[in-house]
């Protein structure tokens, strides 16, 4: 991937955060998606939930696997820490290295594909073991990076923009995460900056799993074999001077101030979402009312957004291992390596 490093000139009079720090200070290199791609919409708030929180980049740790959402990382925070890792292994890296080091903040993001389908099981673990990050979700229901084919997320019944439709149930990632166990489970909309960036907030300060869906709609037409239009076959039967693809220009998909509490969302290909934001009467830390809720909302045919389900007494990976409170670089030697008679003594209790 081309790295495309913004300007460093920056205006004087932007406005700076609690240590000194603008949202320019927040930014990564040049987006490379499709231009008006949700995931760009989902880096806005990023930036602005970061700043708004007054973290140090330095401090923080971005993780990913593969695909479009994973690129995110590269659009953000460029002087904070981060791991590209393969397809759907990103959960066991970020367990890692927060096992070695909680004093960082993490967050990890991934997509539909990496997460539902290759990394399904590592997602089911990293779940279960309460590991203290941000886990954002770009969801759009498809494999961007090799032209549009259903991911996972994709609902029964969608159609292709090719015609066919999809013969499979969809996996759910809030259901999944609310069913696993997760200690902090939302959903929200990339044009939605509203509602997403508080919760992106919430998700950074909670302590545990924070599982965040984000409905972040893809721009990009399906490519596919067969097809006399798709890029491959043109390359096979004509002589080109440079590997070049072409993406038509779409303007990013936002939701009006004034939507309401169900809002529609039209996309690019004319099929359209319907949101249900959830009503100051629900109850958050109920995690069955929380369940059964997002069920009857979907057979209405409803994506509900917000703040779904927050445990009030969350235990993360450390507290759950009483691991040290410090990093693993600041441990002493001989703590970190205690001898053959303490290691010969500790294997007994496991015999």
């Amino acid at each position: 991937m081309t790295y495309i490093a913004k300007p460093k000139v920056h205006h004087p009079s932007l406005q700076k955060n609690a240590i000194g720090l603008t949202r320019r200070d927040y930014e990564g290199a040049m987006s490379t998606l499709c231009a008006g791609c949700g995931h760009d919409s989902v880096t806005g708030a990023l930036i602005h939930a970061f700043w708004e929180l007054d973290l140090e980049p330095h401090r923080v740790a971005k993780l990913s696997g593969i695909g479009c959402s994973s690129k995110t990382p590269t659009y953000f925070l460029k002087n904070a820490h981060g791991f590209n890792s393969v397809h759907g292994r990103m959960p066991s890296i970020a367990t890692g290295a927060n096992a070695a080091n909680q004093d960082l903040t993490y967050i990890g993001i991934s997509g539909d594909g990496d997460s539902l389908s290759i990394g399904l099981g590592q997602l089911c673990h990293i779940i279960r073991r309460n590991v203290n990050m941000l886990y954002v979700l770009e969801n759009n229901g498809v494999y961007g990076l090799t032209k549009g084919q259903f991911s996972a997320s994709a609902d029964r019944g969608s159609l292709a923009k090719r015609g066919e439709a999809n013969p499979f149930e969809a996996i759910d990632g809030a259901m999944l995460a609310l069913t696993l166990g997760a200690t902090f489970v939302a959903r929200s909309f990339s044009g939605d900056k509203e509602q997403l960036v508080p919760i992106l907030k919430a998700g950074l300060k909670h302590k545990g799993f924070a599982f965040v869906d984000v409905i972040s709609p893809c721009v990009t037409f399906n490519d596919h074999d067969g097809s006399t239009k798709s890029y491959a076959h043109t390359r096979e039967h004509l002589h080109e001077v440079d590997d070049v693809d072409f993406v038509p220009l779409r303007k990013e998909i936002s939701l009006p101030a004034d939507a309401g509490s169900t809002p529609e969302v039209r996309l690019h290909d004319g099929s359209v979402i319907r949101f249900r934001r959830i009503d100051g009467n629900y109850d958050p830390t109920d995690k069955d009312r929380a369940y059964s809720y997002l069920r009857e909302r979907a057979k209405s045919g409803e994506v509900v957004t917000g703040l779904l389900y927050v445990s009030p007494d969350s235990l993360d990976l450390h507290d759950n291992n009483k691991t040290v409170k410090k990093p693993l670089t600041e441990v002493p030697y001989e703590e970190l390596v205690p001898g053959a008679a303490t290691l010969a003594k500790l294997q007994k209790r496991y015999r």
